[in-house]
């Protein structure tokens, strides 16, 4: 067959993401994209003098002179960035060809607006080393923004209604989808090369990761001024942690009484496992663990009961960096404790000993840990967000394709909620649960303070907003 395409383009603005989505398109063998390729201020990137042995001045002189270039280079199929201010020249051409695919990149436009006036104020237009990163807030304009989505949607919408017109489709993709790598090898698959991303790149990091009113000088005004306009989620903490595949580690089920609990990993399995073996009265291991027969099982105990338990973020994540981070017993680990160390400072030391580790080393290690935890969270280290520290939220949305449970309990609220449970499926008298074994060396109790807490509510921000957390007790 054929290939489909003699090239591609990105149709895409300023602030949503594009950068990326290079990064990763030219890590597919058989795509290279040139950057903004028609930039009135430059050829491709800042710094280039030339695409495919045409200058810039050539390029002015005749667009369609590197647009043949592009369509006929060898080696793969090539493309480049166009956005709306580029050479307006272009546009038409690459339109009403239908062997030029067209990928469609948007975003939330509260959100490239407002990193568009952030990189405006701090010039700091990417960010590859996280420590470099320049903070800042901005004046929200609802004039200005009011003409920026206007500008914006006008266009989108030419786009759109030229390639209905012409008979043709493009690929579209948001923001949101540049930290999932099914979509970008799903990309690749339409745009007809062979080639697949093994891994993300993760030389560019996000450089705003937080909510819209956050990002502002008067985010009431800005509330105010685009009230009904729900589509621009003022309150929406972006979402830039890896989606997790439906999965679960274990799927426990007693074997006399209807429940099934679904544990999150790094969490309170230890605690149900003990009590729903205690209820029925049997070793731990005659307990069914039941991932390979969920339906089986669901099918032969009518009236089950699916479960999980929440901890609190800030607990959640002292425990992960006690039992991961500190503690050497899990060589998976080793690779991640070295580069938290070495790269990201935390001041642990090489071996953990109760004379060379004191109180407060634990508190600005893990202080300096829950801060990794925000940028890991929202895709800016090379690290790998682990089940053991992700979001919970994350777990229960993987979770929900294969067994979604109908009841979340809380670790506060396990020495009645357990009980109640058993007893509204015929238990007369179940024993109540025993609590967790303590973090060591220290107990969160011993370091916990308000810095603590915010530093959790800010790398958790998600799971704070979608349980109603407030702080830890």
């Amino acid at each position: 067959m054929a290939d489909p395409f003699e090239s591609f383009v990105i149709l895409g603005a300023m602030r949503t993401g594009s950068n990326l989505l290079e990064a990763n398109l030219n890590r597919i063998d058989g795509l290279t994209c040139h950057g903004e390729a028609f930039n009135p201020h430059f050829i491709g990137r800042v710094k280039s003098d030339q695409i495919l042995g045409l200058t810039l001045d050539e390029r002015d002189e005749d667009s369609s002179k590197l647009l043949a270039a592009i369509r006929t280079a060898p080696d793969g199929l090539h493309g480049f960035r166009y956005f709306q201010d580029h050479d307006p020249r272009v546009l038409p051409e690459v339109l009403n060809d239908p062997l030029c695919a067209k990928i469609i990149l948007s975003r939330n436009p509260l959100d490239s607006y407002l990193s568009l006036k952030i990189v405006r104020k701090t010039k700091q237009w990417q960010l590859k080393n996280i420590k470099r990163r320049l903070e800042e807030t901005v004046e929200f304009d609802a004039a200005e923004f009011s003409d920026y989505v206007d500008t914006l949607a006008s266009y989108q919408t030419s786009l759109l209604s030229h390639l209905q017109r012409s008979g043709q489709t493009a690929f579209y993709i948001n923001y949101d989808d540049l930290g999932d790598l099914e979509v970008l090898n799903g990309l690749a698959r339409w745009l007809g090369v062979d080639g697949r991303l093994d891994a993300l790149d993760d030389t560019l990091k996000p450089q705003n990761p937080s909510a819209a009113v956050t990002k502002v000088t008067n985010p009431d005004e800005m509330a105010r001024a685009v009230s009904g306009m729900d589509r621009f989620a003022l309150h929406r903490t972006p979402d830039l942690e890896p989606r997790r595949a439906p999965k679960l580690q274990r799927l426990i089920a007693a074997p006399t009484t209807p429940l099934l609990f679904l544990p999150i990993p790094g969490g309170l399995e230890p605690v149900v496992t003990q009590w729903l073996a205690r209820m029925d009265g049997c070793d731990e291991g005659a307990l069914h663990d039941t991932q390979d027969a969920v339906e089986s099982w669901m099918q032969t105990h009518p009236g089950h009961r699916k479960f999980t338990v929440l901890q609190h973020p800030i607990a959640r994540a002292h425990t992960a960096f006690c039992n991961y981070v500190l503690a050497k017993n899990h060589d998976d680990y080793a690779d991640i404790r070295h580069m938290l160390r070495n790269r990201f400072k935390l001041p642990i030391p090489g071996q953990l000993r109760e004379k060379n580790y004191s109180k407060d080393q634990h508190h600005s290690a893990f202080a300096a840990f829950l801060t990794f935890l925000h940028h890991n969270l929202n895709g800016q280290t090379p690290i790998r967000v682990d089940a053991m520290w992700c979001s919970q939220s994350k777990v229960i949305e993987a979770m929900a394709p294969i067994a979604l449970p109908d009841l979340i309990l809380r670790e506060d609220d396990l020495g009645t909620a357990l009980p109640d449970l058993a007893t509204s499926l015929g238990h007369t008298n179940p024993p109540p649960p025993e609590g967790r074994t303590a973090d060591t060396p220290y107990r969160l109790a011993e370091i916990y303070d308000a810095q603590l807490e915010a530093l959790a509510a800010k790398a958790y921000q998600r799971d704070y907003a979608k349980f109603g957390f407030g702080p830890w007790r």
